[in-house]
């Protein structure tokens, strides 16, 4: 909105979520690790100067690189810490007035022979109130001084980085005797002078000395909670602490969730080649419908001019051709790339970190179901889960999990584990609709394979292009990639056993339990196996699409996670089709699947599974041990799902549309909320309109489902363009495919030497 220093925004301005997390203006603040730290301020000797309220603070710094620090010392002296393993200096400077005694040792560092620190935090006021009794010469003296003082901090900050701060408010009630004298009416008449100077003396904006006053609106939340009314509680000063990490560190360690400080990213070459792509064919789009509606006009209406009468149109409307809808596809969606290019990586957007609580999870959660309960109409079948209620499934399931994402729920272990069920039951449908069609259909051709993986992967790749990202970040797709080509391996090899074959002969049916029997073992001997698993994925190229952060383990964790999901899928489906064939379940509209003694029966202990797993994920402590678990027992709750939602013949009959169309869409939307519907790679949330939550949510979820739905229409029109059922016409389009493949592996590795 005003350009966006994000630094200034840091350094000035924000608000509590909560009690404790501090939410600064326009954009997120990391959170940073002991081991980051360290990795920042290698080889950096780091300044505070000042009074109690500076050392208060030099504390909450040097406990950022080392939590076993401990506040002792002498209080009004200097104390000196040092980290010996990353080089690290911190000192603490004690000159509680800013004096004669301060301009000495600041004028000291300006001199050639004295080695400068990389950083000085420096900040002093209430000893001199204190000690002058609040007078106002104590003032004018104090505007004297900082005067003096202001070039000598500004010499330094054209090589280091320089923070005054501005003092905190305190609480009146609660001062002792010998400090009534300070008042927040001394205290901002000191600051008003201290900022008046320091923003005069400063010429080159480049080299301006930092006013940290971030500092007094945190101090407003929480003075109240001091042990003395002028102290600030020590999860305040961590929280400064962090502020001060974040505007140093930011720009050197680039964390996704910090973009506070850190600068817009500089365009690679592929970005730069997609940006003239898309524009080239905007304006190739455009060129052809000008032709096409003048040729149109042209032609429109012919006047016969002996009979005065209008003739019919000599042509019709034309077509549209192939090249116009591929223009038209490429046209929209380089649109749309712009706006998710300005989303998630220009400086143009404010971003915020998210924060959760119980009532920004479940109250959406209601009003969902609320919805999609009104919006009930009748399936076209009654089959075990049929198209609606399978798109029924994906949607009100993807609903859920947005609202996980943008409420922050993952810090809440129990709803954590739900959402691992609901991200399971994605595989489990992958699993379930791919062996149906290939043993219903038996249709092994290139056709069927290159359609599908067109549709899973075309927006990613895209993706990876335009927000300069590995395909392994998009780990859903990868996921549902490999186990589509699994599925599709295991039953198109010798022997191919289908339903039409099985039918003929029972023992077909042993064989293809053989074929899963082999498909688990391999399964289970890859989980126990991670060296194996990882040597697999780090062949080249394989590894260009498998690698996260220069290694495997990410898509080891996220593929070990749900190992067995799609197996069960498969078996289930195996199970159903035989016996809807040999006719041991009714599917008719009202009837119950079993007999009534049976279908009672499988619906109470449904009933009870569902509930018992639901306990069980409540009452998880360790979200690892969960985790070991959940491959193992997840298909509990979906079978207990499946069966409660298919035995009663009602309920199998009606379905939600408003989930089933989210449920068409429901890829598109668990890819696009990474960039345009949360932000920083989804470790924030975008803020379209600052100021008014609700309203930015209503705003950005708007464009964010119309988006996704756009896309969606973008990746059908093209797959009938891209992969057409043409067998030699198919062969061409691979090559060319095969073609773009090497290429974007050779501008990346040519992109990549430089990072290196």
């Amino acid at each position: 909105f005003k350009g966006g220093d994000t630094c200034e925004y840091l350094l000035s301005s924000g608000r509590f979520l909560g009690e404790k997390v501090w939410q600064p203006h326009s954009c997120m603040m990391h959170k940073y690790k002991n081991s980051e730290a360290k990795n920042c301020l290698i080889d950096k000797h780091i300044v505070f100067i000042g009074d109690s309220r500076i050392r208060q603070l030099f504390y909450s710094f040097t406990k950022l690189i080392n939590p076993q620090v401990k506040e002792e010392g002498n209080k009004h002296g200097n104390i000196l810490f040092e980290d010996k393993s990353a080089s690290i200096k911190v000192d603490f400077l004690w000159y509680p007035e800013v004096n004669g005694s301060m301009r000495q040792r600041i004028k000291s560092w300006t001199e050639g022979s004295v080695a400068k620190p990389h950083i000085i935090v420096a900040g002093a006021a209430t000893w001199s109130i204190k000690i002058h009794n609040g007078s106002n010469e104590a003032l004018t003296q104090y505007k004297i001084n900082i005067t003096s003082i202001a070039p000598l901090l500004e010499k330094l900050a054209k090589s280091s980085d320089v923070y005054w701060v501005l003092q905190d408010p305190v609480y009146e009630d609660m001062l002792s005797e010998s400090r009534k004298m300070i008042t927040n009416e001394k205290i901002d008449a000191y600051n008003e002078a201290a900022v008046r100077i320091l923003n005069s003396s400063s010429r080159n904006s480049k080299a301006k000395v930092k006013v940290f006053s971030v500092s007094k609106l945190i101090a407003q939340e929480t003075i109240m909670k001091s042990a003395d009314g002028l102290h600030l509680p020590e999860s305040s000063r961590d929280t400064n602490a962090m502020i001060l990490m974040n505007v140093y560190c930011n720009k050197i360690m680039k964390p996704i969730d910090g973009s506070c400080c850190q600068p817009q990213p500089p365009l690679t070459l592929i970005q730069k080649l997609a940006f003239c792509f898309f524009t080239l064919s905007i304006i190739g789009y455009l060129i052809l419908s000008l032709i096409h509606r003048n040729n149109y006009r042209k032609n429109k209406s012919c006047t016969d001019l002996e009979s005065g009468e209008e003739k019919k149109p000599a042509i019709s409307p034309p077509n549209v051709s192939t090249l116009e809808m591929l223009l038209h596809s490429f046209c929209k969606l380089g649109l749309i790339m712009t706006y998710f290019y300005l989303c998630d990586r220009a400086n143009l957007f404010m971003k915020e970190n998210k924060f959760y609580t119980h009532s920004s999870f479940f109250i959406p959660i209601v009003y969902i179901l609320v919805l999609g309960v009104f919006y009930t109409e009748n399936t076209k079948e009654t089959k075990v889960l049929n198209r609606e209620q399978t798109d029924e499934w994906k949607g009100w399931m993807q609903l859920v999990i947005l609202i996980y994402h943008i409420s922050g729920a993952s810090t809440f272990l129990p709803v954590y584990m739900h959402i691992r069920v609901l991200v399971a039951a994605y595989l489990f449908q992958t699993g379930y609709g791919h062996f149906s069609y290939f043993w219903i259909k038996g249709d092994f051709g290139v056709y069927r394979v290159c359609q599908v993986l067109f549709r899973l992967n075309f927006l990613v790749v895209v993706l990876c292009i335009v927000m300069d990202r590995p395909y392994q970040f998009y780990y859903f797709v990868p996921l549902v990639t490999v186990w589509f080509m699994i599925i599709y391996v295991t039953l198109a090899v010798w022997p191919q056993i289908v339903q039409k074959k099985a039918n003929g002969n029972c023992l077909w049916h042993f064989g293809l339990l053989l074929k899963l029997i082999c498909l688990l073992t391999c399964i289970y001997f890859l989980s126990y196996s991670q060296g194996t698993f990882e040597k697999i994925f780090s062949f080249w190229p394989l590894s260009k699409c498998f690698e996260l952060n220069g290694n495997v383990y990410e898509w080891w964790f996220r593929w070990k996670l749900d190992r067995y999901v799609v197996f069960h899928g498969m078996l289930f489906a195996f199970i159903y089709l035989a016996l809807q064939k040999r006719q041991m379940i009714s599917e008719g509209k009202g009837d119950p699947l079993f007999s009534s003694r049976v279908s009672n029966g499988l619906l109470f202990l449904s009933v009870v599974s569902f509930l018992t797993y639901s306990i069980w994920a409540s009452s998880c402590k360790n979200k690892t041990e969960c985790n070991e678990l959940h491959p193992s027992v997840s298909v509990v709750q979906i079978l207990a799902f499946i069966l409660i939602r298919n035995i009663p013949g009602y309920v199998r009959s009606v379905y939600s549309s408003f989930f089933a169309w989210f449920g068409r869409i429901s890829l598109e939307l668990f890819i696009c909320q990474y960039h345009i519907w949360l932000a920083a790679d989804t470790k924030g949330i975008l803020v379209l309109i600052p100021g008014y939550p609700m309203f930015n949510v209503l705003v950005s979820t708007f464009i964010f489902v119309c988006v996704a739905h756009e896309i969606s229409q973008i990746t059908n029109d093209l797959a009938q363009i891209v992969v057409p059922k043409d067998n030699s016409t198919l062969l061409k389009r691979l090559l060319c495919i095969a073609g773009f493949f090497s290429g974007l592996l050779l501008f990346s590795a040519m992109q990549d030497q430089p990072r290196h």
